[in-house]
C-alpha cells in the first residue's frame, strides 16, 4: 500500500513539476516581448481627431491572437487540462492556430488546427512551419463539432477559444491590451479616448476592453465593428444570441457564423457592420500610408474608426480614437491584394476606395 501511495505521488509531483515548468516557458515569452507600438494615424481633414493604431502584428507570431493564444495555454496549464505529451487542439479560421501552434511547439506539444478549406495558404504554411498539422473542414460550421471530436478520439485537449477567450484573460489588468493601450496614451494630446474600435472574432478582446473600461470608469466608449455574414451584429443588434448565418466569413480572424460564448454584448457601446469590399478597401488604402500592407481585419477596423471619426469632426468635438492593426497582409497576398481573387468573390473595392481616401487625405 505505501509502494503504491509513493509511486502516486511521485507521478503527481512529476506532473506538477512538468507544469510548473511549462508555465515559465510561457510566462518567459510575455516577459521578453516588448509591448506593442501605438502608431498614431493623422487624418487631415479632421485635424482635431487623433487616431491610433496599437500594432498587434509585431508580436512572435504576428498577430493579436498571440495574447488569447497565450492565455489559452495559461488557463489550460492552470486548471490541469494540458500535461505532458497532451495533443492540443483548435478550431480556427488561421492566426489563433498560427500562435497556439507556437506555444505548443514551445512545450513540446501535438498540435492539430481545425480549419475551414477557404483559409488562406500562407496561414496554413505558418502552422505548419510552427510545427502544427492542419485538420481542413469544408463547412466551416463544423469546425467546433470537428475539434471536440478529434479531440475525445485521441485523449487530448480542444482549448476552445471561442468559448474560453474571455474568461482567459485577466480582464482587471496584468498587461492586458486594455491596460496597455491606455498606458501608452498617456502623454498624448486627448488621454483618454472617445472610442476603442475593435472586431469581433471570439469576442475575448471586446469583452477584456469592454470590462476594463468599467472597472477603471474611463469615459470611454467601445465599438464593435462588424462583418458580413457574421452573426454579432444581428445577435447584438436583436438582443438574441441564438442567431446564426449558416456561412463563414470572408474576412479572416472576425466574424463569426453563430453568436459566440465569449461575446458578451452588454460591454459594447455600439456595433456598425461593414461591407467587406469596405474592409478590404480600407486594408489597401493604408500601404501607402504606412508603407506596408495590413490585414482586412484591419480595414474593418479603419473604415469604423473613420465612420466615427467624421461623426466627432461633423458634431465639432475634438478627441482621440483607438484601434488594432490585427496582423500583416503577407498572409493575404492571394486573396485580398490578388484582384483575381477579388472579381471571383464579385468584389468591387471602387465605391469605398474613394471614401476612404478621402478620408484619410
Amino acid at each position: 500500500m505505501h509502494d503504491a501511495v509513493h509511486d502516486v505521488d511521485r507521478r503527481s509531483r512529476a506532473a506538477r513539476a512538468w507544469v510548473d515548468e511549462a508555465v515559465r516557458r510561457v510566462e518567459a515569452d510575455a516577459n521578453r516581448s516588448a509591448d506593442t507600438h501605438l502608431v498614431p494615424l493623422v487624418l487631415p481633414s479632421m485635424p482635431g481627431v487623433d487616431v491610433y493604431l496599437k500594432d498587434e502584428s509585431t508580436h512572435p507570431t504576428g498577430s493579436l491572437k498571440h495574447r488569447l493564444a497565450r492565455s489559452l495555454f495559461l488557463y489550460a496549464l492552470c486548471n490541469g487540462q494540458i500535461g505532458e505529451g497532451t495533443t492540443v487542439l483548435e478550431a480556427s479560421s488561421g492566426s489563433t492556430a498560427i500562435s497556439e501552434a507556437y506555444f505548443a511547439r514551445m512545450l513540446g506539444l501535438p498540435f492539430v488546427a481545425v480549419i475551414p478549406r477557404t483559409t488562406s495558404a500562407e496561414k496554413v504554411a505558418l502552422i505548419e512551419r510552427e510545427g502544427g498539422r492542419c485538420h481542413v473542414v469544408d463547412d466551416p460550421t463544423t469546425v467546433y463539432a470537428e475539434a471536440a471530436r478529434l479531440a475525445r478520439e485521441c485523449g487530448g485537449h480542444y482549448l476552445d477559444q471561442f468559448t474560453y477567450a474571455e474568461r482567459a484573460t485577466d480582464w482587471r489588468g496584468n498587461n492586458n491590451i486594455a491596460e496597455s493601450i491606455f498606458e501608452q496614451m498617456a502623454l498624448e494630446r486627448h488621454p483618454v479616448p472617445a472610442w476603442v474600435v475593435v472586431g469581433a472574432g471570439t469576442g475575448g478582446t471586446s469583452a477584456t476592453i469592454g470590462r476594463y473600461l468599467r472597472y477603471r470608469r474611463y469615459d470611454t466608449a467601445l465599438c464593435v465593428i462588424d462583418v458580413e455574414n457574421s452573426a454579432f451584429f444581428p445577435g447584438w443588434r436583436d438582443r438574441d444570441d441564438s442567431v446564426t448565418t449558416g456561412c463563414g466569413s470572408r474576412i479572416e480572424g472576425i466574424g463569426r457564423p453563430r453568436v459566440e460564448p465569449s461575446f458578451l454584448p452588454g460591454v459594447v457601446d455600439r456595433m456598425l457592420s461593414v461591407p467587406d469590399a469596405a474592409s478590404i478597401a480600407a486594408a489597401r488604402a493604408l500601404e501607402p500610408v504606412l508603407g506596408r500592407r495590413v490585414g482586412a481585419s484591419t480595414g474593418t477596423n479603419l473604415w469604423g474608426v473613420l465612420h466615427l471619426a467624421a461623426e466627432l469632426h461633423a458634431a465639432g468635438q475634438d478627441g482621440s480614437i483607438v484601434s488594432l492593426l490585427c496582423d500583416g497582409g503577407e498572409r493575404y497576398a492571394h486573396t485580398y491584394f490578388d484582384d483575381d481573387w477579388l472579381a471571383g468573390q464579385g468584389i468591387d473595392l471602387a465605391p469605398y476606395a474613394d471614401a476612404v481616401a478621402a478620408r484619410l487625405s
